[in-house]
């Protein structure tokens, strides 16, 4: 993760910097997983010191938090203590502890997706039937895309196929090549 700790009119010794990278370093890393870099800039407003404080998270989100006190380490003190807290609401609503849910995800046996052969009967690729690979009788199991996203993140899959609760559709959500989450709505 990058620091980009400044003053403004202000010298920001190695003791400041030192604190301020433990600190937000802490809070940072205890709710979120791939923080990108975080820009902390002091100035002085009359006889306060004011610190202002960006996180961006490779999810997209940005924190931004600033607050003012006497001193400066009690500044910063107050601007990362906003900072964890938008990061831990982030973390709680992605979470979404006030749903339970009631139905399970199921998998499927990897070997019940081959058609078995006919008796006596030989597949081959000049019949008039086209061969059936794959063939299941398992639900789609219904989410909304927030519970989709929870889930894939949960079980490590590439992709997840669900029915969306809200819209009634098949969608597909998937795990892209940067670490976000894609997501496909099929009419």
């Amino acid at each position: 993760m990058q620091y980009q700790i400044s003053g403004i009119h202000i010298d920001v010794g190695d003791a400041l910097q030192t604190h301020v990278k433990g600190e937000l370093n802490d809070a940072i890393t205890k709710y979120a997983d791939r923080p990108t870099d975080a820009q902390i800039i002091f100035s002085k407003s009359g006889h306060e010191f004011v610190c202002d404080a960006i996180v961006h998270l490779s999810t997209g989100l940005t924190a931004q938090a600033k607050a003012s006190k006497a001193e400066i380490y009690a500044a910063f003190d107050a601007c990362a203590e906003k900072v964890e807290k938008q990061l831990r609401r982030y973390k709680r609503k992605l979470k979404g502890h006030h749903k339970d849910r009631n139905q399970s995800v199921e998998f499927i046996d990897p070997t019940s997706y081959t058609n078995p052969t006919k008796e006596g009967h030989k597949e081959s690729a000049t019949d008039s039937e086209p061969l059936i690979i794959a063939e299941t009788d398992s639900k789609f199991p219904i989410f909304s895309a927030k519970e989709a996203a929870e889930e894939l993140e949960r079980s490590k899959l590439p992709f997840i196929l669900f029915k969306n609760e809200e819209k009634k559709g098949v969608n597909i959500i998937f795990r892209r090549k940067d670490g976000n989450i894609g997501w496909v709505q099929l009419s």
